[in-house]
């Protein structure tokens, strides 16, 4: 079996997780101290988010140096250490690598800009057109535009996110050569995991056009071209690809499902698996993120349902996942944090846990942590909220409707500190946190839960099941009765058996009728589920926020 099927992944964010000198920032001394913590979660590795030197324009993935940790997280001995007193415990680390550009404090861009040919031929620099403008049209994912002008040289630099991080060229064999020797280097640490950011824009072509369309048309210009497939088998056989238990999974802005299977189809040589994010996209009005609106529940199974059969039919691996860094809390978007903490956060949990793929905890995720709901535009930290209210006030958006939207939509609902107990800063930090403490902190904290909740508990049960029950990690994958209005039902299929997930986001009471599929019923026991005295049958009730896995067979 492939080693990453059986596994659960833990997203930890270094900077929020625990701060151990007080200094207001998490620290890698903080996690190694948190280290019992995870193995009594019983995660199998833990994705670091980066810690590598950097001006921190964008939270770290503005590199400086890919094989120095900037002194804020601690030292290379520091980080050793984790290691070691991890593997003890039976967990192994997967980090970020940050390919697509470098900050331009990077001694390769500080090379390049002090005339070094060598150096130059690592980014992507172009001459203006012949009238004196951009060399193209292209925007910023950032905003504005995504040129800025490479030192006094009349030439300009292209850059998709900030301006301070400069693209790299892929074409050049010596830069992809420097890329395989920085994930060697942390291979010999000991590493076992690699995600690879924004893995997906690094196939620009050797001449860039203008867009002529929309933003879709402008993306396709620098997206999931074909030679992206070749970068990563090359970075493959050059790294990773030579140890048989490295877990990899790339980030794939905009992808398809066709371009899902190609990525991670085992005979290709290339990812172990990748992580899309059509899913997260259903309460965006008209595709806008900074709007609101109730999640469009029909779209969500539907996009997850395409994925699901696209990649099972393809022998792809999906990356399975509610919350990241970059998202809001999800059960503060799909659930009811208010009424039903337990229910709608467990609910949520088992729906992605039992879904064919590997599914990813993000820190306070198994304890219920939500949206902080900050009142003030300063309480946020993060440059896109800041830049996005900005935008809303000028267009005309009043203050309140404006801070709805960041409240709802904000990179930093996901980034608050850890809440570990109820003392002040929730035990985080004893100096004064990098990022406010949301205030529920006193109820939902890791001492509360393990104390008295229920939650962290059932994500201890999902990761057992997986292990216990190969249905889940191996099993095909079959959506059920997609255009019910309030549950979500599939059925993965092994050997004979079945297990039959339902799943219900809303309050109130639903019924399913599963009379057409033929279960056996005196075959059947309800493996998890999030209340007591679940009924099997084929006519089922689910109360509000219901999860129930039934095995068949």
């Amino acid at each position: 079996m492939a080693s990453f099927k059986d596994k659960v992944i833990y997203q930890l964010y270094p900077k929020s997780f625990k701060d151990s000198n007080g200094d207001g920032i998490g620290d890698i001394r903080g996690i190694i101290e948190k280290i019992p913590y995870l193995k009594e979660l019983g995660v199998d590795m833990v994705w670091l988010n980066p810690f590598y030197i950097s001006p921190q324009k964008d939270n770290g993935y503005d590199i400086t140096d890919y094989m120095s940790i900037d002194p804020m997280f601690g030292t290379m001995e520091d980080f050793e250490e984790l290691v070691a007193v991890a593997k003890e415990a039976g967990i192994d680390f997967m980090l970020d690598m940050v390919f697509n550009h470098t900050s331009i404090t990077h001694e390769w861009f500080q090379q390049a800009l002090a005339g070094d040919k060598k150096y130059q031929d690592y980014y992507i620099i172009r001459d203006a057109k012949e009238d004196g403008s951009l060399p193209t049209n292209w925007e910023s994912k950032f905003g504005g535009e995504a040129w800025a002008p490479f030192g006094d040289t009349g030439r300009y630099y292209l850059h998709l996110y900030d301006v301070t991080q400069a693209d790299l060229d892929w074409r050049n064999p010596n830069l992809r050569e420097e890329l395989a020797k920085v994930v060697n280097f942390w291979l010999e640490k000991g590493v076992k995991g690699f995600r690879f950011d924004v893995l997906n824009v690094i196939g620009k072509d050797p001449i860039l056009v203008d867009s002529t369309g929309g933003p879709q048309q402008e993306k396709s210009l620098y997206t999931d071209k074909p030679i992206v497939h070749d970068y990563i088998q090359m970075i493959n056989r050059a790294s990773f690809g030579a140890q048989k238990d490295i877990i990899t999974v790339g980030e794939m802005s905009s992808t398809t499902v066709d371009s899902g299977v190609k990525y991670t189809n085992p005979d290709r040589d290339e990812l172990s698996m990748i992580f899309s994010f059509h899913h997260l996209k259903v309460d965006y009005k008209d595709g806008e993120k900074w709007s609101k609106m109730p999640f469009d529940f029909i779209e969500l199974k539907r996009i997850l349902n395409e994925w699901q059969t696209g990649m099972s039919d393809g022998d792809g691996w999906n990356a399975l996942f509610w919350n990241n860094h970059d998202q809001p809390r999800a059960n503060s978007r799909f659930g009811d944090p208010e009424n039903y903490p337990f229910e709608s956060a467990s609910m949520m949990a088992q729906t992605i846990h039992m879904l064919r793929g590997t599914p990813y905890i993000y820190q306070g995720e198994e304890i219920g942590m939500t949206n902080p709901n900050f009142d003030d535009i300063d309480a946020y930290v993060d440059i896109e909220t800041h830049n996005a209210y900005k935008l809303l006030r000028e267009q005309g958006v009043d203050h309140d409707t404006a801070m709805s939207y960041i409240k709802d939509k904000s990179r930093d609902n996901s980034r608050t500190p850890m809440q570990w107990d109820d003392s002040t800063h929730a035990g985080f930090t004893t100096g004064q946190p990098w990022l406010a403490v949301a205030d529920n902190y006193p109820t939902i904290n890791v001492e509360q839960e393990l104390a008295h909740g229920k939650l962290f508990s059932y994500y201890q049960e999902l990761i057992k099941a997986r292990k216990a029950y190969p249905i889940i990690s191996e099993g095909t994958y079959r959506g059920i009765q997609l255009d019910h209005p309030s549950i979500y039902a599939y059925a993965r299929e092994l050997d004979g058996k079945t297990l039959l997930v339902l799943n219900h986001f809303y309050d109130g009471a639903a019924e399913i009728d599963v009379t057409d599929e033929g279960f056996d019923w005196s075959k059947a026991q309800v493996i998890l589920g999030n209340y007591d005295g679940f009924v099997v049958g084929d006519q089922m009730t689910l109360r509000p926020y219901e999860t129930v896995a039934v095995l068949i067979g």
